[in-house]
């Protein structure tokens, strides 16, 4: 049988790399049913055959290995059940819910929630295959990258695209750095040549255009088609430190919080009514005493008259800015005005953010979607916020509401 018979081209490439170049991480992402899945259980397999070998020159007698994704459910569905298939190895759990495979303890890592940090501490692995990777809580994905310390160690996941700003395509897919150790393959539908080309061309018929069908038929990391901020573009609107002019007039936009992200923006206005988002200051589980020494000395530098735009929730903290000297008012919260007045600086070419501060509200951009039940903004989540937008429109808004500027001193 010959290895075209098994594999597509674009996953023999993939295993190629893995037998004979060195790496750290290695990342497969991209179209749905691509044959990214599949590659990557051959690959599992691999790495247990690899491990218990190395173990074994150690004289170790219990290696372990980390198989992730975000619920048992998905680990079952997408790898043991799948390997079941293929392979026909059938891998049943013990009463600890670890697998054991070729004398290699194989430990279960839950991704889908913070929750699932505990069960990533506390031991070394010789290597980890985590499915679903984007679905991954960040903090258990660094966790499980810091259990894997063995010597010659790797780390291999396969995922669907997501938002471009998506941590795991900016601080690992992007990564061109060669002592970071990251390798990856973008996979398309048309890359999994043993599928029926009716079912392929159904498929692409019937999917959405659009963000749907660069997601899941070109396997394009974009962003939704029902986000808030439709004319944001990245490429005009993010620009360098050096090119924001001087002499703006300044004003911060405040959106109280704690468990969650309390941003504090600062942002500036030319004669010309294009508006700079310059500072991000945004940190959780902050007291009022942080954030009254933040405002001081954005006024030491801005001027004592900088306008602070803030949440009207939370009173007590807009009553502490103004005991403090602080220029304090209570911005206009109104949400859909709100939204329109930012949509339509952007829509004009007038919206800008400093390249030093963009990675958050990025972020925050490309997933300020609509409800469509509602009407609104869909609510913040465990991986949705919303804060910094909040915030830079409680400023924009609440500055220019009634047309015009506000004086300035």
């Amino acid at each position: 049988m010959a290895l075209t018979d098994v594999l597509t081209p674009k996953q023999a490439k993939v295993l190629n790399t893995y037998l004979t170049k060195p790496f750290k991480i290695m990342i497969l992402t991209g179209a749905v049913r691509s044959g990214k899945t599949h590659i990557d259980n051959y690959l599992f397999l691999y790495e247990l055959r690899r491990v218990a070998k190395l173990a074994k020159e150690l004289g170790d007698n219990h290696p372990q290995f980390i198989l992730a994704g975000a619920s048992s459910g998905s680990i079952y569905n997408n790898v043991i059940a799948e390997i079941s298939r293929q392979f026909g190895i059938d891998l049943r759990p013990d009463k600890h819910n670890h697998y054991h495979l070729f004398g290699v303890d194989v430990v279960p890592v839950y991704t889908g929630s913070i929750a699932g940090l505990a069960g990533a501490r506390g031991f070394t692995s010789y290597g980890a295959y985590i499915n679903e990777a984007t679905l991954a809580n960040q903090e258990v994905f660094n966790e499980i990258r810091n259990r894997c310390s063995m010597e010659d160690s790797h780390i291999i996941c396969d995922t669907n695209p997501d938002i471009p700003t998506h941590w795991l395509k900016t601080d690992f897919i992007d990564n061109k750095d060669p002592e970071a150790g990251i390798v990856s393959y973008t996979f398309t539908i048309d890359d999994n040549t043993f599928l029926d080309p009716g079912y392929v061309k159904s498929l692409k018929a019937s999917t959405p255009k659009g963000m749907f069908y660069d997601r899941a038929i070109r396997g394009q990391w974009v962003t939704g088609d029902g986000i808030v901020y439709q004319d944001f573009n990245q490429d005009t609107m993010v620009i360098d430190d050096d090119k924001i002019p001087t002499g703006l007039h300044y004003f911060v936009g405040v959106d109280w919080g704690f468990e969650h992200p309390n941003p504090i923006i600062l942002m500036g206005e030319d004669d010309d009514g294009n508006t700079y988002i310059l500072k991000d200051f945004t940190k959780k589980h902050k007291f009022i005493k942080y954030w009254v020494n933040i405002a001081k000395n954005l006024q030491n530098e801005y001027g004592r008259n900088l306008v602070f735009y803030c949440d009207s929730a939370r009173p007590d903290n807009l009553n502490e800015f103004q005991s403090n000297g602080i220029n304090a008012l209570n911005a206009n919260k109104n949400v859909l005005p709100g939204i329109e007045y930012v949509s339509s600086l952007m829509a004009q070419g007038r919206f800008f953010i400093a390249k030093s501060c963009s990675k958050g509200v990025m972020e925050e951009i490309y997933q300020y979607a609509w409800d469509e039940k509602t009407g609104e903004p869909l609510k913040e989540n465990e991986t949705r916020h919303n804060d910094r937008l909040d915030a830079i429109r409680y400023g924009i808004y609440s500055r220019n509401a009634k047309g015009g500027y506000i004086p300035w001193n």
